[in-house]
């Protein structure tokens, strides 16, 4: 079903036309703002919001959310159009139901006024910034840590002019809460970085480094602002027109705003939050004193997991990661690469059985109501390997332990940056270091063994420690030669 340009709209003159059951459990404008979001995406609406607005209707308090959109405008547009509210449909296999949410107090778009966004970090009420940007708007080197030298970055910290990064804004943004002695805050990752709290620590610290920041404002950063870590997981695939036929069935009106989702969601959140935070265990949230053992267990299960499908699954020429699992003997592998690699490489929270966690994740993959393409999976490679694989396999390999199984999913990159299906059809190759792999591929012989070299070299991806290991190298090497000479179903059924 078409949405049609002069439909009514969702919003707060719409409430009341909504069946009871998708009304949003908070009413925007009733509740002050505490929390501001940096990326409004999908994944933000479908995972923290829900969870926050939750929260707020089991315990009260300010902690209404202002969306800021870093770059595009066009999610800010649908919801301040819809008065701030959007639609979340949860997609199961025996049906799909749809809610309104009102967590969202404002939304605001960063590059259309920088400076706005600035003084909203620095104002009191705001006592939590959370963020969904992406590995890749960190700005940090995936191996090492390290802020990288883009000229935006380094202009953000370095001149007066409005900020165009993400480091930029957060760094003006605690200056000017220190300039006005504005109240502790509590900074908090929910991306899929490791450590990610700690992590977010490092990008301010060099970036006060960088900029010069005398010793009392940096100084007031370091006693003001924490930086929890956290752990988040829910399956949200890019909103497509189906997505908003969908909510437009269920509400009555339409969303332009809409997302949908699985129905599983976990947040798991270190519990260091000076000026106060929502009571999300009240929401289901997990908060403990370490995310760490999450956070492993979720990248190097779930996420490992869902770059192999991506890579397998687009060589193969399957659309989805539903379409993929069912590849003959795959469940196998996956099987075999949670058990035998994942579960060996480090230690779970206290309780959870990483073998059990994967047969969870993979009747999750298997949702057909999920349509979660492989190729949006795949995209970012070079930022989503180290933490979602490699990581695994250094910790294997330090522990004098065979990662064949995760040997399986670098391959399978390796493969699907060669450009090409199994059947010939063109892959795309969307990630920030796409000239630095074309360039390697180029210079390299096309063999296995020259575009294990060629690729192993990429430092920002392959620790130099990994990329000399001869067991590694040659089991990697061995892959992708089956891949290339049988393809990802023959050398899935001929995996032992």
């Amino acid at each position: 079903m078409a949405v049609s340009a002069d439909a009514d709209r969702l919003g707060l003159a719409t409430l009341r036309r909504l069946p009871v059951e998708c009304r949003p459990l908070l009413r925007p404008g009733t509740v002050p703002a505490g929390i501001v979001h940096l990326g409004v995406g999908a994944f933000h609406r479908a995972h923290q919001a829900v969870h926050t607005e939750a929260a707020v209707g089991a315990a009260g308090g300010d902690w209404g959310i202002i969306g800021v959109a870093p770059r595009s405008t066009a999610v800010v547009d649908a919801l301040a159009a819809q008065d701030n509210l959007f639609s979340v449909t949860t997609l199961a296999a025996e049906g799909a139901t749809t809610r309104v949410v009102g967590a969202l107090a404002g939304v605001r778009h960063a590059a259309g006024d920088p400076a706005a966004v600035v003084r909203l970090l620095a104002d009191p009420a705001i006592r939590v910034v959370t963020l969904t940007v992406t590995e890749k708007a960190y700005q940090l080197d995936p191996v090492t840590g390290a802020l990288r030298a883009d000229p935006d970055l380094v202009a953000d910290l370095t001149t007066d002019r409005p900020p165009r990064t993400v480091p930029g804004l957060l760094v003006r943004g605690l200056l000017a809460r220190a300039a006005a002695d504005a109240g502790p805050v509590a900074l908090v990752s929910c991306d899929n970085l490791p450590a990610n709290g700690r992590r977010l620590r490092g990008l301010v610290t060099q970036a006060l480094a960088l900029a010069r920041v005398p010793d009392g404002p940096a100084g007031w950063i370091d006693r003001q602002v924490s930086f929890p870590g956290t752990m988040v997981d829910r399956i949200v695939p890019a909103s497509t027109p189906d997505t908003l036929d969908t909510a437009r069935r269920a509400l009555g009106v339409t969303d332009l705003a809409a997302v949908a989702a699985e129905p599983y969601s976990q947040w798991v959140v270190e519990d260091d939050f000076p000026g106060g935070r929502p009571a999300w265990e009240r929401a289901g949230a997990v908060l403990t004193g370490d995310a760490g053992p999450w956070e492993r267990l979720k990248l190097r299960t779930l996420n490992g997991v869902h770059s192999a499908t991506a890579y397998l699954g687009a060589l193969a020429g399957a659309e989805t990661v539903a379409e993929t699992l069912a590849l003959p003997r795959l469940d196998g592998v996956l099987r075999r690469l949670v058990a035998e690699d994942v579960a060996a490489s480090f230690t779970p929270p206290p309780g959870v059985s990483v073998p059990a966690y994967g047969e969870e994740v993979l009747a999750r993959f298997a949702n057909p109501a999920i349509r979660h393409r492989t190729l949006q999976i795949a995209m970012d490679g070079s930022q989503k390997l180290p933490q979602r694989v490699l990581h695994t396999i250094a910790d294997l390999r330090a522990a004098g332990r065979p990662a064949r199984w995760a040997a399986l999913v670098v391959a399978a990159w390796l493969r699907f940056l060669l450009g090409h299906a199994d059947d010939g059809r063109p892959l795309p190759l969307d990630d920030p270091l796409a000239d630095r792999i074309r360039a390697a591929l180029a210079a390299a012989p096309g063999t296995p063994a020259g575009v294990v070299d060629a690729l192993f070299a990429l430092r920002e991806v392959f620790p130099a420690d990994l990329a000399a290991d001869d067991e590694v190298r040659a089991d990697v090497t061995g892959w992708l030669t089956d891949l290339e000479r049988h393809g990802v179903r023959a050398t899935v059924a001929g995996a032992g």
